[in-house]
């Protein structure tokens, strides 16, 4: 008897509530397909509380940590199309299969430094990327930030200290299955040999792949020490990137009030995923060194031998990379400007 009666009074207060009421309230679903221990997880936990308090509720946002969703690049990508994921998260190598130009973040040794990267990152770059992405997938996927995942790639090996690009001749480096990573590989003399990720710490231990193009705090997330990789060389030549993408469909569903909240949101989610490689850095570098590991840090001439190597890559991926120019020169002028208003800042900061 009860249980009809809280029936009856739940259905009762469902039809007595204005329908105009239930238009305001959305659910966005976001995944990650990494774990709990990733910056990706700490932008998502930022981006939520964010949002669920700043709209009072009118929207829900539900965590899809790992491959409950979807398992690849490609696969989130037409979900989030479809509208049935609303925000995905990839590197530029898990989108570059529909986007191709996204892989200007793996340019190598064009941002300096997170103060260079994040001003750029932060600006109308993003914005142009944001126009050319929702252009190529018919208005259908919108980019809405682009934040980090791990730092800076470095490159670490199992054989030796790098300190020249000479000292990359004959190291077989593990890449993504991408033009560009594997371009940037060759051009210092080593091979590119792409493996998924999953096989990388067997790979180290059987000697199929010798090195990889990573950050330390993923380096010790998957102990890939334990495996032999003992050589890590702080070049920083790439930024890991960590593009946002959201169904355009579904932001746009959303009243202007609500967008609002939701950039905002994902504003916060920007500056946690820059934060968070900082910190968890620390402990990462200094158990990697008191695991007998070696960290070399290049001198300024080395680092300069390193990029004038790998400038080649530049012009490959303007000759075969659709949108290549548009988005090269686009980026170039962003570090540009960030790199003359630093200079700015500094003249008065240091005076």
């Amino acid at each position: 008897m009860l249980k009809n009666l809280t029936k009856a009074a739940l259905t009762a207060a469902l039809l007595a509530t204005p329908l105009a009421s239930w238009a305001q309230d959305f659910t966005i679903r976001a995944t990650a397909n990494s774990n709990e221990n990733d910056e990706d997880y700490d932008g998502l936990v930022v981006f939520k509380n964010y949002v669920e308090a700043a709209s009072n509720g009118r929207i829900a946002v539900e965590l899809f940590i790992g491959t409950q969703l979807c398992a690849t690049g490609a696969e989130c990508l037409e979900g989030v199309a479809e509208g049935s994921i609303d925000v995905y998260i990839s590197t530029s190598g898990g989108a570059a299969g529909i986007f191709p130009y996204v892989q200007v973040l793996d340019l190598p040794y064009l941002m300096a430094n997170d103060r260079v990267a994040e001003a750029v990152l932060t600006g109308d770059f993003t914005r142009k990327m944001r126009d050319m992405a929702l252009e190529t997938s018919d208005g259908a996927i919108r980019l809405m930030t682009i934040g980090n995942t791990g730092g800076w790639r470095n490159f670490a090996n199992t054989k030796r200290r790098v300190a020249e690009p000479s000292d990359m001749e004959g190291l077989k480096i593990r890449t993504v299955v991408a033009d560009l990573p594997q371009e940037l590989v060759k051009a210092l003399g080593a091979s590119p040999t792409p493996i998924p990720w999953p096989e990388l710490f067997t790979s180290f231990q059987t000697g199929v792949v010798e090195g990889s193009k990573n950050g330390i705090t993923d380096i010790m997330g998957m102990k890939f020490p334990d495996a032999g990789l003992q050589y890590v060389t702080l070049d920083g030549h790439a930024y890991m990137g960590a593009l946002w993408w959201m169904s355009n469909a579904n932001f746009m569903a959303m009243p202007e009030d609500l967008r609002r909240v939701v950039v905002d949101g994902f504003s916060q989610l920007q500056q946690a995923t820059f934060a968070s490689p900082k910190r968890k850095s620390i402990e990462a570098y200094e158990a990697f060194v008191a695991g007998g590991g070696d960290l070399y840090v290049p001198t300024p001439d080395q680092k300069a031998a390193f990029a004038e190597a790998a400038a080649p890559v530049q012009d490959w991926f303007r000759s075969n990379v659709d949108g290549g120019p548009e988005i090269l020169d686009a980026l170039v002028a962003a570090v540009d400007e960030a790199e003359a208003e630093l200079a700015t800042a500094y003249e008065s900061d240091l005076n």
